[in-house]
């Protein structure tokens, strides 16, 4: 059988444990193993299994959240982006958005103030400025309704989200931190050191236990000999519709709604446009968010008021819903709550059990160095620096330039498919070369299972990413899944079943 952790199988005593392998986890464990602690990390599924791979795909700064005067959170998001954008070029790309004006939605002069702010609070950025745009001119216009002539362009990122979790899994395990998934944590016990841990793989101790499981964090923490019952998180959750590409342009559209909130239509994986989100409370378990027909109904109706053709439920492909790990601060609608995340020593552990509640994509690094400041606070330091803004796996591109790096990919593999060398060049960056090593051809890969998969990438996701299943491979790691038929798969997970008995 494949092993997926470090070779040293008989370790059960560690500094750290962290609990949850979404983008929060897997970038505290990165942070923690690079400053040189012993660290174990637990995933109850696949790496980015929930949140953090059923997101609107975004590194952005939160626009709409200036008008809820959160401007420490837009100000660090704003920085983020650009520091981000550098450490991961292949996976975090510009994207210009449309705001079309609408009237009796926010005046235009609040537009304006509100994007000058955006352009401005997070200092220099490499992303051209705000503009007007005439919507009677400018491509964007085209797939709208006549009647919307104006409107407004800014910056911000699209981001691949679960492979951005996944390539912070990578370097933590790179620096010396085990990663384990298909492991939950059963049960949690205070000891003298720290804290008796028994997961589905054995009983392991830890002088410090990071509560990082997103929206399973009240649950974890009742796995606790002494548990509490306060409800720390508001489940909010967002779908999302996929349908075909419902325009030619490279652009996004933010669309402001009637109840004032917002929604997204981006260009995505090239045939189609990804439109969300919702914000809606969550009842129930968040194990598996589904999107409701009144979820569907409402996207569809705001939609209405700005595309020349409506879409109808027939034209929808696909849905996801993920669930957003709020922190409960009290608010009454779900679209009010903070997006800002709270760290929280628990007041029983002596500081050494660290929940964290909330957070987003493009704040996981501030986040995780702030945890790691936290911790080098109660253990000290192993190795007396950080890890900065050193690149992620794949992402030592020169100059961050990723255009000129496609470029002399498709040149240097002229018998390869231009789709697929691009969709490889997105996902693994500099590591493409070693999926794609000595090869002249595809057939040289090894097995073909469909649009443009082969074995030699298949295995590199089982050897050096975590992947068992199919729905590990489509969904989170190639996002073939819009492509793949059952044949397709079902091959697909033969293949898996064979090389993991190896």
């Amino acid at each position: 059988m494949i092993q997926y952790i470090r070779k040293n199988r008989k370790k059960t005593e560690y500094d750290v444990l962290i609990i949850g392998g979404g983008i929060n986890g897997c970038g505290i464990a990165r942070e923690l193993a690079g400053r040189g602690y012993q660290v174990i990390l637990c995933e109850k599924n696949d790496i980015a299994a929930a949140t953090s791979s059923w997101s609107t795909k975004l590194i952005h700064g939160g626009l709409r959240y200036l008008e809820h005067y959160e401007f420490r959170l837009v100000r660090e998001s704003l920085k983020e982006r650009e520091i981000l954008m550098s450490m991961a070029p292949h996976l975090i790309r510009p994207l210009r958005f449309v705001l079309p004006h609408i009237l009796g939605m926010r005046p235009k002069w609040l537009l304006r103030l509100g994007l000058f702010l955006y352009d401005h609070l997070g200092g220099k950025t490499c992303l051209p400025a705000s503009s007007w745009v005439d919507l009677r001119q400018d491509q964007a216009g085209h797939a709208l309704k006549k009647t919307l002539t104006e409107g407004f362009e800014y910056s911000d990122c699209f981001v691949d989200d679960s492979r951005l979790t996944l390539a912070n899994a990578r370097a933590a395990a790179d620096l010396g931190a085990e990663i384990h998934r298909d492991c939950p944590v059963l049960s949690l016990e205070k000891s003298s050191k720290g804290w008796k841990v028994k997961t589905s793989k054995g009983t392991l101790s830890t002088k410090i236990v990071i509560n990082a499981s997103g929206p399973f964090a009240d649950h974890v923490l009742s796995l606790r000999t002494s548990s509490q019952t306060k409800k720390h998180i508001r489940l909010v959750r967002g779908s999302h519709l996929i349908v075909k590409r419902l325009f030619t342009h490279k652009k996004a559209y933010i669309f402001q709604n009637t109840d004032g909130r917002i929604l997204f239509a981006l260009p995505y994986l090239n045939n189609f446009t990804l439109i969300g989100t919702t914000d809606i409370d969550h009842q129930g378990k968040p194990d598996k968010p589904e999107i409701s027909q009144n979820e569907i109904d409402y996207i569809l109706k705001e939609l209405s008021q700005y595309l020349k053709k409506p879409i109808s439920t027939a034209q929808i492909l696909a849905t996801y819903s993920g669930i957003r790990p709020l922190f409960n601060d009290g608010n009454q609608t779900a679209q009010t709550v903070t997006r800002d995340y709270v760290l929280s020593w628990d007041i029983d552990s002596e500081k050494s059990w660290l929940n964290i509640f909330g957070g987003k994509l493009t704040t996981y690094r501030q986040l995780a160095l702030k945890v790691a400041n936290m911790v080098s606070q109660k253990l000290p330091v192993p190795k007396h620096h950080e890890l900065g803004i050193s690149c992620l796996p794949g992402g030592n591109i020169p100059n961050a330039d990723f255009d000129t790096f496609l470029q002399n990919l498709k040149a240097d593999f002229p018998k390869f498919p231009k789709s697929m060398l691009t969709r490889m060049a997105l996902a693994y960056g500099s590591n493409v070369f070693k999926i794609l090593g000595t090869a002249t051809q595809p057939n040289d890969l090894g097995i073909e299972f469909g649009c443009g998969l082969y074995q030699a990438e298949v295995d590199y996701m089982v050897h050096n990413e975590w992947a068992r299943t199919a729905d590990d491979v489509l969904n989170r790691r190639s996002k073939l899944v819009l492509y793949f038929d059952s044949p397709m798969t079902d091959k697909l997970s033969k293949y898996l079943t064979s090389l993991l008995k190896k």
